[in-house]
């Protein structure tokens, strides 16, 4: 009976065992298991590292339009310019003569054959006659 007594604590003692190792290991299992296993956790986030659009260029601004040959200096040069302003006026000669009074006070004369004043500035879109009329063709 010696036997059976010693077999029987042997189990008790390798049972005592058993729970407290299985205890253990439900408290330890978390730490002791590497995530890929754990199910309980979601995959970490992809990280995708997205660089910044260039800052666009701005263009230079597109330079005024000048003169071919600058402003006109003098009666002689005004006058293919008013010859323009005034090709299809019903009155050419009046036209050109008010034309190249106001280019030779203001050193200009607009582009095309009506309005654009104020491409010539103050001088030529505010000079008025007597009674209050646009001068300049």
């Amino acid at each position: 009976m010696g036997s059976s007594k010693s077999s029987c604590v042997f189990f008790v003692l390798a049972a005592c065992f058993l729970v407290i190792n299985t205890k253990e290991l439900g408290a330890v299992a978390p730490v002791l298991i590497s995530p890929v296993y754990n199910k309980s956790s979601s995959p970490p986030p992809i990280v995708v590292v997205v660089k910044p659009p260039a800052p666009a260029t701005p263009l230079p601004p597109a330079p005024a339009p000048s003169p071919i040959n600058g402003p006109p200096r003098n009666r002689k040069e005004c006058e293919p310019l008013c010859v323009v302003r005034c090709k299809n006026h019903s009155r050419k000669n009046v036209c050109m003569r008010v034309c190249l009074t106001c280019c030779d006070r203001c050193k200009c004369v607009p582009p095309g054959q009506y309005g654009n004043h104020e491409k010539c500035g103050k001088c030529y879109a505010g000079m008025t006659t007597r009674g209050g009329k646009l001068k300049c063709p």
